[in-house]
């Protein structure tokens, strides 16, 4: 007897069709798994003969051979125990299984035959739909998740045998409905809010800049100056995410199972904060089953790096391909696997390892030498990719003590939200470049052309602050950022020395 039974597995952030194929003949009892299976689907035989015969029904007794098509693709996970049941039982019933083909199953089995959450469930159910299923079945759990997918009924099952009753007209199931839209109007919303910090106005300007244009920044400052507590905030300023850019970020949380029932959906921009503790797979993303990092976790959204010296150097080093690329590549020897990773990159550290290097408050315990190899353990090449980078001071009392109320995020954001349009307008073309930030050597030329009084400005902040090429790219960008700010089109000697000053590290008082 022979039965075939269709799911999908994840492969980067997309999912691929998978054939899975159960076959029985006679011969002594045995079952064998043949498409290139991971460990968790060799032992998923196990698991599916058990919760089988505890749902009630009888699996084939001779020889049952399943494979798993394409079988040069490594199949990994137990997302395939459900479908493989399915084609067992049918075997054993001798059921025809050509009316599934209309349907995809996803789902892991517990030994009683309840079917399990799985992740990746949402580019699964994209999958489903490209192919043109008419429902998928996943568990009752990642329901919600599945059903932002529109065009294909989700059934959301309980348990093995609730599925195969459905699928033999024993009873009924209704499918889970979900509202992508609405859900997604009615949950961009924040907890927190830039009218919460007190002071720090000339910071706020240079995240307001940051934001404006895509930039990476780097705060320095003592402890206690607002730098974690203006980081949480940036994500209320940058301009609400698109519906298509919401899926992509909601994928791969998905792929890395960060979605619950209750929150099966990503409609605001994630802010990412990893301990400086973290392994370079952590923060890149990797394993045995490569699975996303903090950088693309962060897609479409902020990597916040507090204490930034303390992080481990090679860590930090691997940063440098998804900072300029916008991706990341896990390589394994089973094959590549490339994630998104465009993310806002905003990163916090003291000034020394003590922390009150330049206070006027405090004293610094530190000698040069110290303060020197704790500002060495950030390279060169990592400070050339951040654009900004900017002091922050302790607050003074004055400024905690004021009444007075200050600017709020919907206010930033809808500056904002206007330098964004017009750089939207100014890429309309150029469907690789989507802000300031990630404008080519092309655009530069065509986009931050300079007067002569900001050609001579920049050529003594070259000379004096011995600003790599990479640096001076970095000032350019900027400047049209704050022109953008202005909504002038003309960049002059007034945003050549604004950019300029978001050079911290490039003075002297930080060399």
């Amino acid at each position: 007897m022979f039965a075939k039974i269709y799911s999908a597995a994840v492969f980067g952030v997309d999912a691929y069709e998978v054939e899975i194929e159960v076959n029985s003949a006679g011969g002594l009892p045995a079952i064998v798994v043949v498409g290139l299976p991971d460990a968790a689907v060799k032992e998923s035989k196990d698991r599916v003969t058990t919760a089988i015969s505890n749902s009630g029904y009888y699996w084939p007794r001779g020889r049952t051979t399943v494979n798993l098509a394409p079988a040069d693709i490594k199949k990994e996970g137990p997302s395939f125990d459900l479908p493989i049941a399915l084609g067992m039982i049918a075997c054993s019933l001798e059921t025809d299984t050509a009316a599934f083909s209309q349907y995809s199953f996803v789902g892991e089995l517990a030994l009683d035959g309840a079917v399990r959450a799985v992740k990746g469930v949402l580019p699964v159910a994209i999958e489903a739909r490209k192919r043109g299923k008419k429902a998928l079945f996943v568990p009752a759990a990642n329901a919600q998740e599945a059903a932002m997918v529109r065009g294909i009924a989700i059934y959301g099952v309980r348990n093995l045998r609730e599925t195969f009753s459905f699928l033999s007209g024993e009873c009924t199931l209704q499918p889970t409905r979900g509202d992508l839209e609405k859900f997604f109007a009615t949950h961009q919303s924040y907890e927190v809010d830039f009218a919460d910090v007190k002071g720090q106005a000339h910071v706020k300007r240079a995240l307001e800049v940051a934001v404006a244009g895509g930039h990476n920044i780097l705060m320095v400052g003592p402890p206690g100056s607002g730098k974690s507590m203006l980081s949480k905030r940036i994500a209320t300023v940058i301009p609400p995410m698109s519906l298509e850019e919401a899926i992509e970020t909601t994928k791969i949380h998905s792929i890395a199972g960060l979605l619950t029932p209750e929150q099966s959906f990503v409609p605001t921009r994630p802010f990412r904060s990893p301990h400086h503790t973290i392994s370079d797979i952590g923060l890149l993303g990797g394993g045995a089953i490569p699975n996303p990092g903090e950088v693309s976790l962060a897609h479409n959204g902020v990597l916040f790096l507090d204490e930034l010296p303390e992080f481990h150097r090679s860590t930090l080093e691997v940063m440098r391909q998804p900072l300029e690329d916008g991706r990341v590549t896990v390589s394994r020897a089973a094959g590549s696997v490339t994630f998104p990773s465009e993310f806002m990159l905003v990163a916090a550290m003291n000034p020394c390892p003590c922390g009150y290097f330049g206070d006027l408050k405090r004293e610094c315990r530190c000698g040069p030498s110290q303060v020197q190899r704790y500002r060495q353990r950030i390279s060169g090449p990592l400070l050339d990719r951040i654009d900004l980078h900017i002091e922050v001071p302790s607050i003074e009392y004055r400024d905690m003590a004021s009444e007075r109320s200050e600017e709020s995020s919907s206010a930033i954001r809808e500056r904002v939200s206007a330098a964004r349009k017009r750089q939207q307008a100014r890429f309309a073309n150029d469907s690789k470049t989507n802000c300031n930030a990630r404008m080519g050597t092309k655009h530069l030329k065509q986009w931050c052309k300079l007067d002569s009084d900001s050609q001579e400005l920049i050529r003594v902040a070259m000379t004096e602050l011995n600003l790599s090429a990479r640096a001076y790219d970095r000032i350019l960008k900027v400047a049209r950022t704050i022109a953008d700010l202005a909504s002038v089109e003309a960049i002059t000697a007034e945003e050549v020395s604004e950019a300029i000053q978001y050079r911290s590290f490039d003075r002297t008082l930080w060399v």
